[in-house]
């Protein structure tokens, strides 16, 4: 039987992934107009990135860490659901990692204080690591 309750932090952090995506490129392509740099096939992405102000390139590094370890965890969310172990203690852990996943996404965006940062993704990858631990004595 699935259990509902883990799966709606993993949709919530979809809905996290999905707006650092817009706000990236409501963003990225005003400075790429405002700095007049031309997309070309044959200058490489990363040239250009490295040109835009740094608080542009923020979005994009936060969502390319949306799209890392976020996978573990939407795998765990389901290992869990389908073992009948969403809820409850482990619904809380999925609340928290999503919560510390959007603090994150905060401070890389808007501060990006990286210390500060990598105090919180410690924190999240902590609280990844008891659903994981969770799941595994379930299935082993």
């Amino acid at each position: 039987m699935i259990t509902q309750t883990i799966l709606q932090p993993a949709v919530a952090l979809m809905v996290l992934n999905i707006i650092v995506f817009y706000w990236m490129y409501a963003t990225r392509i005003p400075a790429i107009s405002k700095l007049g740099l031309e997309m070309d096939a044959d200058i490489p992405p990363a040239d250009l990135m490295n040109k835009l102000p740094a608080n542009v390139r923020w979005k994009a590094d936060n969502y390319n860490h949306l799209l890392e370890q976020p996978t573990l965890f939407y795998a765990v969310v389901m290992v869990l659901a389908l073992l009948g172990a969403g809820s409850g203690f482990n619904t809380m852990l999925a609340w928290t990692y999503v919560g510390l996943r959007v603090i994150h996404t905060l401070i890389q965006t808007v501060w990006n204080k990286i210390m500060v940062r990598f105090v919180v993704f410690l924190s999240s990858t902590v609280v990844l690591t008891v659903l994981i631990y969770n799941a595994a004595t379930l299935v082993f």
